[in-house]
């Protein structure tokens, strides 16, 4: 039975990818369901975008099995090129084209798919249509660039940082863009290193750190694993902290970890928490600059795995 029978859009076993000695994607294993949003998260230069690269058949691994939709891309390219819809890191459009023309453009490449007024209605570019590329705002090209990969009513979606360096109204425009390609039964496999985004689109993710899957699973059971609802923030402005040990001793600590110049609590309750490390600060005869919680997130399950944030990776 192929994967596409079994349900898998995307396979992928024992995958590498090497640049010279660099190594990019160091034996990496991937499954992702037909019909869910699969997200790799993880730092720059963390092995995503390589990742993605070779699933589109736009790479050749060194090592590795694929498998999209059950097919290869040794002796499947043409059926694979007409299934997938691709969204790249940066994507450069013909500058003096108007939106219905590049759409127009990328529509001729398939034998079947939405019509062009279909497509500028689907990405909101009704009323831009007839602008050229150039004078269109950084979400609009975004916007665009993912009509192009629409064009061939594709069954996956692959997008490569849609959202990098847009501003809020933008990205919950493509968020939902996403969401309602996911609705019409499409697939989408995405990169990013947003948390916020990975927490909303995504059914499952990878979160990855040089080349290799460090976690795998559902946004919050992966969060879960962390033990903890909430994280504690304080740094000491004058006199003793305690140690390590003594705060890891505190109720409802479950991890301890350096933030810079102060300290992490994860904690799970922290009504018990923060009233027993603020008594034991007062009986030390320390003083607070600064206390802060917040609830457990992705990065802070990346700290935990890493030792470092994904935005200083």
């Amino acid at each position: 039975m192929t994967a596409a029978g079994n349900g898998e859009a995307v396979v992928c076993r024992g995958l590498r990818k090497s640049y010279g000695p660099v190594v990019a994607v160091d034996g990496l294993d991937l499954r992702v369901a037909a019909g869910e949003c699969f997200g790799l998260l993880g730092p720059n230069g963390a092995g995503k975008t390589t990742t993605v690269e070779v699933l589109e058949g736009l790479l050749h691994p060194d090592d590795g099995e694929i498998r999209i939709l059950g097919m290869r891309w040794d002796r499947d390219e043409r059926a694979l090129r007409h299934a997938i819809g691709i969204q790249l890191q940066d994507t450069r459009l013909p500058e003096k084209l108007t939106v219905a023309e590049t759409i127009r453009l990328f529509r001729s490449f398939y034998a079947e798919g939405p019509s062009v007024d279909e497509v500028v209605a689907r990405v909101q570019l009704d009323e831009k249509r007839d602008v050229w590329v150039r004078r269109l705002s950084g979400g609009q090209r975004q916007r665009l660039a993912v009509a192009c990969a629409l064009v061939g009513a594709p069954r996956i979606l692959f997008l490569d940082e849609p959202t990098t360096g847009l501003d809020p109204q933008s990205r919950r425009s493509l968020w939902e863009l996403i969401e309602a390609f996911r609705a019409g039964g499409g697939t989408v496999v995405m990169t990013t290193h947003y948390m916020d985004e990975a927490a909303r689109l995504c059914d499952r993710l990878a979160i990855i750190d040089h080349g290799r899957v460090i976690a795998e699973g559902a946004p919050l059971d992966l969060v879960a694993t962390l033990g903890a609802d909430q994280v504690v923030e304080f740094t000491v402005g004058s006199g003793p902290t305690p140690s390590e040990s003594e705060l890891a001793a505190l109720p409802g600590v479950s991890g301890v970890r350096r933030n810079g110049d102060g300290w992490a609590l994860t904690a799970r309750g922290v009504h018990r928490t923060v009233p027993a490390l603020l008594g034991r600060l007062e009986r030390d005869g320390a003083e607070l600059s600064r206390l802060a919680t917040h609830d457990a997130t992705l990065e802070d399950l990346f700290v935990h795995l890493t030792g470092r944030s994904l935005r200083d990776a």
